[in-house]
């Protein structure tokens, strides 16, 4: 099984718990990894060359997908429009388009980066936040789907869902220092991340695709 994994912190659980749940070298033999960015993952679940993976929520409409998803209750501290000329974040689809639809114009960042960004005391935007300002609901940036191994991938997903992950220290310490920030921060970080679908997170994400497809897409036609 090919997965593609999104390179960034909001999936170090996900990733600790697949770790965890591959324990003979059988299995691990059968499952390859490709990490990138969302929009490079987006494609390659497109093309077939991942067979299951944490895609754009914007995208998620064409395929199989579980009830997992990258979903945060107001602020996420990873996802901001920084007002002035606009740009868009070419690593991102979802929120390229979320800023669209709630009319903020100004330089999508995303990821690790946006992240590190706000700890060392950057301003913007928390596009998680104005959602939830406008719809009152939690916003679901991505979600788990897959377009081969419907049985297996179901199974990881409940079993990730039922499960309680803690983080070793050493890999706190690893993906932390990698990107900059201390283990605390990374920690507070994750506990704004949410990973179950429940109504209120399906409700915002039949709005958000609804409004998506009433949005100019004219915008977004040399986005990856």
């Amino acid at each position: 099984m090919l997965f593609g994994s999104i390179s960034y912190l909001n999936l170090l659980p996900f990733q600790v718990f697949l770790k965890r749940s591959l324990k003979n070298n059988a299995s691990k033999m059968g499952f390859r990894y490709k990490r990138a960015v969302p929009s490079t993952i987006n494609r390659s679940l497109r093309r077939g060359e991942v067979n299951a993976a944490f895609i754009s929520s914007v995208e998620s409409k064409r395929y199989q997908c579980t009830d997992l998803g990258i979903i945060a209750n107001q602020n996420v501290y990873s996802v901001f429009v920084i007002p002035g000329v606009e740009e868009i974040d070419p690593a991102s689809a979802t929120s390229n388009r979320l800023a669209r639809i709630l009319g903020l114009k100004g330089k999508v960042l995303i990821g690790d980066q946006a992240l590190k960004y706000y700890l060392s005391g950057g301003q913007g935007i928390d596009l998680a936040q104005a959602w939830y300002e406008k719809t009152g609901l939690p916003f679901v940036f991505a979600r788990l789907c897959y377009n081969r191994h419907k049985t297996k991938i179901e199974k990881l997903a409940k079993e990730f869902a039922r499960s309680k992950i803690r983080i070793p220290q050493y890999i706190l310490k690893k993906e932390a220092k990698k990107r900059g920030i201390t283990s605390k921060e990374l920690l507070w970080y994750l506990s704004h991340i949410h990973y179950k679908m429940n109504y209120k997170s399906q409700q915002s994400l039949k709005l958000f695709l609804k409004q998506n497809e009433k949005t100019n897409h004219s915008f977004f036609d040399n986005i990856p």
